[in-house]
């Protein structure tokens, strides 16, 4: 690894690394200089094509998936910085919301963060330094009744980064998160590709256009790096100011 790049000597594990946004998390923390091993599931060359990198797969539906993928990853050496991007979300009538539902979006998009960071963060904490982001959403704070048990899980994932931060701030590891809003990727490129569909997108946010993975590397590489050590606890909005509000004139005015 080169000399002079921030991450030099840092081992990082992105999970969900075979598209968008962590694979583009992934490029950024390579060329940072740090090691990266890189998570799929069912799409190894997607993974081959983010980096030439150690690859694992892992199905964090199924309970203890992560663990063992974490497990996997520690065998080629101590892991310093995580990052959880791997997520379930299933849209549907809320009506239509059941127990299987709901357990695969607890499993995957809680579950296995508890599962990563009991594996991780302590050892973290014994060597003095380490980092957790994690990829949560814009639904958390601006939730539909569609993506309920995606919008919940990801609110539940900033409380638990936010709890687990406290435990380990005065041992060097920082745990936060990033929020994106509208982000371009690989799998939404259809939904994109229909002028409708970008237009009515675009509209409702106040930076005019929609995200793209790229605009998710610069925060995570501030929180991973010497600079974010006393950032903890916290979750960054990427999304266009979307959260704030939607895009002046998107509301009929009220008369006074």
């Amino acid at each position: 690894m080169a000399e002079g790049r921030s991450l030099s000597c840092r081992r990082a594990l992105v999970t969900g690394a075979d598209l968008g946004i962590g694979r583009a998390i992934a490029r950024g923390l390579a060329a940072e200089g740090a090691e990266v091993l890189l998570h799929h599931l069912g799409n190894a060359e997607g993974a081959r094509e983010t980096l030439d990198a150690e690859i694992h797969e892992a199905d964090f539906t199924l309970p203890g998936a992560a663990a063992e993928l974490a497990r996997a990853t520690l065998e080629g050496g101590p892991v310093d910085i995580l990052i959880a991007n791997a997520a379930v979300e299933r849209r549907g009538p809320w009506e239509e919301i059941n127990a299987g539902t709901l357990s695969d979006h607890l499993t995957a998009n809680l579950g296995s963060l508890l599962e990563l960071c009991q594996a991780l963060v302590p050892q973290m904490a014994e060597r003095g330094w380490g980092r957790v982001v994690a990829v949560g959403s814009v639904m958390a704070a601006r939730p539909r009744a569609e993506t309920l048990p995606y919008a919940a899980m990801k609110s539940a994932q900033t409380t638990a980064l936010r709890a687990l931060a406290r435990e380990v701030a005065g041992r060097g590891v920082t745990l936060n998160a990033i929020a994106p809003g509208a982000i371009e990727t690989e799998r939404t490129a259809a939904r994109y590709a229909d002028a409708a569909f970008r237009d009515a997108v675009t509209a409702k946010i106040p930076a005019g256009r929609p995200g793209l993975p790229e605009d998710c590397v610069a925060p995570v590489l501030m929180l991973c790096g010497d600079g974010g050590s006393y950032i903890t606890g916290a979750e960054i909005p990427v999304d266009g100011g979307w959260s704030a509000g939607d895009a002046p004139g998107m509301l009929p005015q009220v008369p006074r």
